[in-house]
């Protein structure tokens, strides 16, 4: 593949390089970092649409701050590969997202430039203000910079940095990244204004005074438009809202692809400010990239592609995906019952709500980045008498394990949960993996916590959570395709808290929770090649447990083993709390628990992560033979 040719970012090695350029130089590196940018992802995929609206906008901020001394802090992290290849890791670049290679996101152990780790949204106003206390307070640290876009600002955390970032008063600095909001080019008098912003010696205006001032240079048309921005961020209403107490002084809207409007706005700021400061700046998702700004999502999230034509290179699954076999049977709840609503934040087509949207749109409720919101919006839901389905990722249902205790499982209302994403998810790496739902959900009183494994299942789980009307009730499934297994043509409820015996044996039971039941059949396959004989088991439930099918197991096979994909403190954790206090151990039951270690584990495909977790066929039967006293090297545990 031909890269791009790129002379002037070739001076730069770090941002330090980016002081020795003009202004029309750093324009022309906005341009060639572009072709870079859109280069390597190519290769790697990855969060391409977000990483091109803040070309200009990283240029700029690296080219007037000074970093790593000045913190600046990318919300969520995904749109951070121009700010990655400024940074010292253009060489690397070419691996994001892979085994050993570079983060998606901003990463701490990575690079000093990267402040704070990110990679759910809304953290960075909290972090940056926490930077500038820090200053405040003696650390030798300098400015800090949140950057977060026009979807991240809405969240609740947002509101809860601004209103203290506010009424303390301290020196920083809020870019609100907007992509919703379009801007025209520059006209004359919008470049004349703020030109003369930064011209020496000129007297710096106060910050309301600069604001009205861009809102007179605009052209008529785009008037109104800032004056609509300005009051969703500062209030400036006649009849007054919460914002305008918020104490931030505003500037915008300014064209987040023009230099000329860039550079004058931050050079000002950095030598002028002195409390916080927010810069509304307007952007472009996908900008300068053809079939980028042409496509719905505008290449969020894309696969390797080709350059010239934007074609993605995936790979047409055998299978459908565990997220689409959800939306279809939700679809069929939804047609058989009224009361059935779905919930996401945010990721309508990323949980599969979509197609609920598509068939049924007045029963869809996208609250946007709300995780907290949602899930007592839900409750409430249930509490007035509907059957609310609330489809979130497991790593982001963390955010709202306040609201699951406090406003579902404690007045014991039943929201359905739909938790995508479980278990570990490839180049998104640990800040996506989908690790703790089974053991945050199983110590909740009231709670029904299940786990497919495969998508015929899965079908019967909808149907299952969609007329469970005792209380909360929640499945997880995870991230790809199905294993192939034959889609039912309606959902038939599962008795709760039943398991079932999938392969008969008679030496070691392994007791499956979720889909790594393939991983456990295939194991017993290769151990039965070699005089081993195994049963396997499928749980179904973590809450409820099938003690009846546990004491079984333990009753006829010399030892048993659980599998999960989920941490430590899981569905096996349940299972020994529960046979200790029945006194299995004292009559020398033998028991072995494969779970996720405790650690985090960077990106790489899942197959990979699952062989650094010691959680594939291959260990799985290692597990085994270690029970039984067998030595083996074939099945050897890596040490």
């Amino acid at each position: 593949m031909t890269r791009p040719e790129t002379p002037t970012l070739d001076r730069v090695a770090f941002p330090a390089d980016l002081k020795s350029l003009s202004d029309a130089d750093l324009a022309i590196l906005a341009d060639e970092l572009r072709a870079e940018v859109i280069s390597a992802v190519s290769e790697t995929g990855g969060h391409l649409g977000s990483s091109l609206g803040v070309v200009e906008l990283s240029v700029a901020l690296h080219a007037v701050f000074n970093t790593p001394h000045d913190k600046l802090i990318w919300d969520v992290g995904h749109q951070c590969y121009p700010h990655k290849v400024l940074t010292g890791r253009r060489d690397r670049i070419r691996t994001l997202r892979q085994k050993d290679g570079l983060s998606g996101f901003t990463k701490r152990a990575e690079s000093e430039f990267d402040p704070f780790g990110a990679a759910h949204s809304s953290t960075s106003i909290s972090a940056a203000l926490g930077f500038a206390t820090a200053r405040d307070l003696g650390m030798s640290t300098g400015d800090a910079i949140a950057v977060i876009g026009d979807g991240s600002i809405s969240a609740g955390m947002a509101y809860e940095a601004l209103n203290n970032a506010g009424a303390e008063g301290r020196r920083m600095i809020v870019i609100l990244n907007d992509n919703e909001m379009s801007i025209a080019p520059p006209v004359g008098a919008m470049s004349k204004y703020l030109s003369g912003l930064y011209a020496e010696g000129s007297p710096f205006p106060l910050f309301k005074d600069m604001a009205d001032g861009f809102e007179a240079a605009l052209p008529g048309p785009l008037r109104e438009g800032a004056k609509r921005a300005r009051s969703l961020v500062t209030a400036q209403h006649p009849k007054g809202t919460l914002f305008e107490e918020l104490g931030f002084s505003y500037i915008g809207p300014i064209d987040g692809h023009d230099m000329a409007q860039l550079l004058p706005v931050l050079r000002s700021v950095k030598a002028r400010s002195t409390g916080p400061v927010l810069i509304h700046c307007c952007t472009v998702k996908g900008k300068g990239y053809a079939p980028a700004e042409g496509s719905a999502d505008c290449y969020h999230g894309v696969a390797k592609f080709d350059v010239p034509t934007g074609e993605q290179k995936k790979s047409k699954p055998n299978a459908p995906s565990y997220t689409s076999v959800f939306g279809k049977a939700l679809v069929a709840e939804a047609a058989r019952d009224s009361r059935v609503v779905g919930i996401t934040a945010a990721m309508p087509s990323g949980t599969g709500i979509n197609l609920l949207q598509d068939a049924f749109p007045a029963r869809v409720f996208d609250v946007g980045i709300a995780e907290q919101h949602a899930v007592t919006f839900a409750a409430g839901l249930a509490a007035a008498g509907m059957r609310p389905f609330c489809a979130i990722y497991s790593t982001f249902l963390q955010r709202a394990y306040d609201q699951i205790v406090h406003d579902v499982a404690l007045q014991n209302l039943s929201v359905r949960f739909a938790i995508d994403r479980a278990g570990l998810v490839g180049a998104d790496g640990a800040t996506h993996a989908g690790s703790f739902d089974i053991g945050y959900l199983s110590t909740l009183p009231n709670f029904t916590v299940m786990a497919a494994s495969d998508e015929a299942e899965l079908v019967h789980m909808v149907a299952t959570a969609a007329r469970h009307d005792d209380g909360p009730i929640a499945f997880r499934y995870p991230r790809g395709s199905g294993v192939g297994a034959e889609i039912p043509a309606a959902g038939v409820p599962f008795e709760i808290g039943r398991g079932v015996v999938v392969r008969e044996g008679t030496g070691v039971a392994l007791l499956s929770y979720g889909t790594h039941m393939s991983e456990c059949l295939e194991a017993a396959q290769a151990l039965e090649a070699r005089g081993v004989s195994v049963t396997v088991a499928n749980a179904r439930f973590a809450k409820p447990l099938d003690k009846v099918l546990i004491k079984q197991l333990l009753r006829h096979h010399e030892a048993v083993i659980t599998v999960e994909e989920g941490a430590r403190g899981g569905f096996g954790a349940h299972v020994l709390e529960w046979l200790a206090g029945e006194g299995a151990f004292d009559r020398g039951a033998k028991i072995r628990t494969m779970t996720l270690p405790d650690r985090f584990i960077d990106q790489a495909s899942p197959a990979e992560m699952y062989e650094d977790a010691k959680l594939t066929a291959r260990t799985i039967a290692a597990q085994v033979l270690e029970v039984l006293g067998v030595v083996d090297g074939g099945f050897a545990l890596r040490a």
